[in-house]
């Protein structure tokens, strides 16, 4: 029960972090982020933030720009949601699209090569 709490309560945060973050938040390092998970501590206490930052992004200007609109961003989470504690919030880049697309790459090249010594043999 307490497992399934916590993943309604990520799924929520995730959803009110990227409407606070696209429409409140007016830090210009924060541009564009993209919030693809939230993990919340099993005692609430903190929040890991998984935020995408697209390429043309200086990914440690953004995140310092994130760690700095945080106690605003916890502040306007605590108006929004009816929760007894507000979690800290811990803005950390995801890299799973970027390692997703090395791994394609690198299966893209084993087929080629695959490919490449059937053709020879």
């Amino acid at each position: 029960m307490v497992r399934r709490r916590v993943q309604r309560l990520n799924e929520q945060l995730r959803r009110e972090l990227t409407e606070i973050l696209r429409r409140e938040v007016k830090d210009p390092r924060v541009g564009l982020v993209t919030v693809t998970g939230v993990r919340v501590a099993p005692d609430l206490t903190f929040a890991r933030v998984l935020v995408e930052i697209p390429s043309s992004a200086d990914e440690p200007e953004t995140l310092a720009g994130l760690a700095a609109a945080a106690p605003f961003v916890r502040h306007e989470l605590g108006q929004h949601l009816r929760i007894r504690r507000v979690p800290e919030l811990r803005f950390e880049a995801d890299h799973t699209l970027d390692h997703a697309r090395h791994i394609e790459r690198l299966l893209g090249e084993a087929l080629n090569h695959q490919d490449e010594e059937a053709d020879d043999a």
